[in-house]
């Protein structure tokens, strides 16, 4: 009980202090050799591991702005595009609605002309026939009195020395 009633804490011994200090320095050496160096390994792996996280995510978020920036100048190209493909395709429709309306209205000009073509045509060819017609007519007519005056023999030869004489008057 000796040994229990001498002890302070304030006045250490000095083989206490001794044996204290050797087995924390063999405790320090042991805990560096098996346990700091992997941890302090684990923590370096680990601060690696999540610098090289941050450094891809903010890869990643450049890549995702260039990538939006991208997508943004498509969409303007796509849009700039579609633009020009429908002003493209309403000139068109307007070229073919003019060339429609020009070919229609020759048409309507060439069959008016030939309307009146043939209605000149038929009218001369009605003339014609007219013409004919009363030709036709006058003669008979003619015919038909000349054979009732000259229906004797006699006034016959009168009148043909009469138109004779005459012919030769001239």
């Amino acid at each position: 009980m000796l040994f229990l009633a001498d002890f302070n804490v304030l006045k250490p011994e000095p083989g206490l202090l001794i044996w204290t200090t050797i087995i924390f320095l063999l405790f320090w050496f042991l805990m560096s050799r098996f346990a700091f160096k992997p941890i302090g390994a684990a923590l370096k792996q680990r601060e690696n591991d999540i610098q090289s996280a941050l450094d891809e995510a903010r890869k990643a978020r450049e890549e995702m702005s260039s990538l939006q920036a991208e997508n943004e100048k498509l969409l303007a190209q796509a849009r700039e595009e579609r633009s020009a493909i429908l002003k493209e395709a309403k000139d068109a429709k307007d070229e073919i609605i003019a060339e429609a309306k020009e070919r229609a209205n020759a048409e309507y000009k060439r069959k008016v002309e030939s309307a009146l073509q043939d209605i000149e045509n038929q009218k001369m060819a009605a003339l014609v026939s007219l013409k004919n017609e009363v030709g036709s007519m006058a003669v008979e007519i003619a015919e038909k009195i000349l054979r009732r005056e000259l229906a004797n023999k006699t006034e016959q030869e009168s009148y043909a020395k009469s138109l004779a004489d005459n012919i030769k008057m001239n």
